[in-house]
């Protein structure tokens, strides 16, 4: 009786075996690859060149359509199998929990800051009527759509305190009714990160473990923490090209990934529509106009994720992190960079990559 489970088990190890040796040094593959057009390799090609003559920092480069990998690149250091800081892509994950949590009807979108955190309060019976009136109007909507009635961004202030965060961020004066002005703010993000960790008894990182990267086969990844032991939320997220161009294959599906709703559809379609008008980090809403039609920082904002021209929405992070989803072309663009000039790394892709898809 022994000899057939012998025989099975050399069995499954020759197979494991055979796998990791098409494998190769790379991690396994999830997402196929497939030989890409010949229209697709030349214009891929002139990118390349473009690249070069127009000293964009590119780190890593990921073509992918109808859920099959055309064309990849990694360039100088960077690897395959190498995590890289992805800066506010981070947001998207972030939001991603948002969304997961309330289909568990842990929380609303109605739902007011204040009461997530009665105990980390300023003192409201000290502050001007209308700020009062504002901060208790603040919902977990407001947070994901950056308009939560800030003048301006205080992430860089707080990031640098060993106070509270939460504390902190519910101390600054909320002078615009929330919902009506946007104002880009990361630690807005961080807020949600704590709302998500106060209900869950998790950091976000492992509540999105066997919710979204268990599934999509994404390894644990790294994520920054506040002094409070709070995951950043709106950064500090660390993961390979591939898993960019795996989260933007999720939402080109709608949520599916092997045929399992990994994300609610409407989730998926609510936060990658338009929301809310935009304006770059820094940019009051009043400047908008002097940015121009062709600016993709222009053209609206969804949960914790931006409209693009071409009718596509994208997640984004400093210096060049991008998970760009094309509905029209079935496609996802997954990019690494370290690019002063974010505008720049788009149109290459919008004028070389875009019209061979």
């Amino acid at each position: 009786m022994e000899k057939p489970i012998i025989m099975n088990r050399f069995f499954a190890l020759a197979v494991t075996l055979l796998a990791l040796a098409s494998c190769g040094s790379r991690d396994i593959i999830d997402l196929p690859r497939r030989k890409a057009s010949e229209k697709l390799d030349k214009a891929f090609s002139e990118y390349l060149r473009a690249v070069e003559t127009d000293s964009v920092n590119m780190h890593s480069v990921m073509i992918v359509q109808h859920g099959k990998v055309l064309e990849e690149k990694w360039f100088g250091d960077e690897t395959p199998g190498k995590p890289h800081i992805l800066h506010s892509v981070s947001k998207t994950f972030t939001a991603t929990a948002v969304g997961l949590a309330a289909n568990e009807g842990l929380l609303k979108l109605s739902d007011r800051l204040v009461d997530f955190f009665p105990d980390k309060l300023p003192d409201m019976d000290a502050l001007p009527p209308e700020q009062r009136k504002n901060l208790e109007a603040v919902t977990v909507r407001d947070l994901l759509t950056m308009n939560c009635g800030h003048d301006t961004d205080p992430s860089g202030v707080i990031r640098r305190s060993t106070g509270d965060w939460v504390e902190a961020f519910l101390a600054v004066p909320v002078v615009h009714t929330p919902g009506t002005f946007y104002c880009y703010s990361s630690i807005g993000t961080y807020m949600l990160s704590a709302i998500v960790q106060k209900l869950t008894g998790e950091k976000v990182v492992d509540y999105l473990t066997p919710r979204l990267f268990g599934p999509l086969h994404i390894e644990k990844p790294h994520w920054d923490e506040s002094p409070q032991g709070i995951n950043t939320g709106g950064w500090g997220l660390y993961l390979k090209t591939e898993d960019l161009a795996k989260m933007g294959q999720l939402f080109l599906q709608k949520g599916k990934w092997n045929g399992k709703q990994v994300l609610p559809e409407e989730w998926v379609a609510e936060a990658s529509s338009f929301q809310v008008p935009s304006v770059p980090s820094g940019v009051r809403p009043e400047d908008a106009a002097k940015l121009g039609e062709t600016s993709d920082w222009v053209q609206g904002y969804g949960y914790q994720m931006w409209r693009c021209r071409h009718n596509a929405y994208r997640a984004d992070g400093a210096y060049g992190q991008y998970i760009i989803v094309i509905p029209e072309k079935d496609a996802v663009i997954a990019a690494t960079a370290r690019t002063g000039d974010m505008q720049k790394e788009l149109n290459l892709f919008w004028d070389n990559i875009l019209p061979a898809l």
